[in-house]
């Protein structure tokens, strides 16, 4: 099955200024007061390498050295500049939790029959699914051991239980694809799992580091929580209107493998009855379809921006979440990352 191209692919290609760290030098951009740190944690992923086989480490190094957004690693470092001071510990957190990302992303890319990623082919497309596979699970079994670097069974209990939070949300999605039965309080508990337990685990686990209190913690895992899942769904919507040749990967992918991303699902919830069935019958038989010209371009439009508006009210909610932080500029960046992806998901309401 085909989506058709959206019919105004303009939405994003203004302001795809991506949620990265590798940015250009802007003072207002939310990663550049740790761009330092930053560039020692892409340091100690590209090290990495040397820990695997000789015969291994070029496939482990070609991963590593994808350069992504490195959000999570961002987000432990602000946390701990704000909690008081940032270490290696924060650094290290970014670390792990980087490569379990990556480990994900490669089995992503393997399910959705991606061919390129951040402008570059995708491991599969490189070497095959049975190869990126095993790289995936050998990304994974290295941020586990590295875990055990901090000598603490409540660090590594979490970091493992960030884990299996998001293998477990990549299952449950796989497994509800094609299914028209799937309701939103379904997509919320797959995507908090896959996307946003990792966001969770760098506020929180940084928290934890700092020597903050249980309930501050909580409250900064709230933040993660509620800022990956926004994140998740401006990726969905972004898959439905982004472009490639902008943002550096395939997109498209989501209705076409069957997945029924917030957008989708409002639209057929807001459609008649006849236009639903014929969507759904379109998803089962996986044949082209072109949802603007089956509902019309305003029901369509309304859709995204009904989902626009749930993560706007998430990212409200993130910054009520950091009142447990005390006034600093590591705070102030903690905002402004909200504030960046609001202007980012608010192009789809132009």
């Amino acid at each position: 099955m085909r989506v058709a191209a959206a019919p105004y692919p303009w939405i994003f290609s203004a302001a795809m200024a991506t949620f990265t760290a590798t940015s250009p030098n802007n003072s207002q951009f939310p990663f550049e007061l740790v761009r330092p740190d930053l560039e020692k944690v892409e340091i100690a992923i590209r090290g990495q390498v040397r820990d695997f086989d000789s015969a291994v480490e070029p496939y482990i190094a070609y991963i590593c050295n994808t350069s992504g957004k490195r959000i999570r690693p961002a987000l432990a470092i602000l946390i701990g500049g704000a909690a008081g001071g940032v270490n290696e510990d924060h650094r290290k957190i970014g670390v792990i939790l980087e490569l379990i990302h990556m480990a994900t992303l490669v089995h992503d890319d393997i399910i959705d029959g991606a061919i390129a990623r951040r402008s570059m082919p995708t491991a599969n497309a490189k070497w095959g699914n049975a190869l990126a596979v095993l790289l995936g699970d050998a990304l994974f079994s290295h941020a586990l051991t590295l875990a055990t670097d901090f000598n603490s069974i409540d660090i590594c209990r979490k970091v493992g239980n960030a884990a299996r939070e998001v293998c477990q949300g990549e299952i449950l999605q796989t497994q509800r694809r094609f299914d028209l039965t799937l309701s939103k309080e379904d997509y919320f508990r797959v995507i908090e799992m896959k996307t946003g337990a990792l966001f969770a685990a760098a506020t929180s686990l940084a928290a934890a580091v700092s020597g903050l209190g249980e309930s501050d913690q909580a409250s900064l895992a709230a933040y993660g929580m509620k800022l990956g899942t926004a994140y998740q769904i401006y990726d969905d919507c972004l898959d439905l209107v982004g472009l490639e040749e902008v943002v550096g990967k395939t997109l498209g992918t989501d209705l076409a493998k069957g997945k029924l991303t917030l957008p989708i699902l409002n639209l057929l919830e807001s459609v008649s009855e006849n236009q639903r069935d014929v969507i759904n019958k379109r998803i089962l038989d996986e044949l082209e379809i072109d949802l603007p010209a089956l509902v019309g371009t305003a029901q369509y439009q309304a859709a995204l921006e009904s989902a626009v508006g749930t993560a706007l009210d998430l990212l409200e909610g993130c910054r009520a979440d950091l009142g447990v932080l005390s006034a600093s500029e590591y705070k102030d960046a903690l905002v402004q990352i909200t504030r960046f992806l609001e202007t980012l998901l608010s192009k789809c309401r132009n």
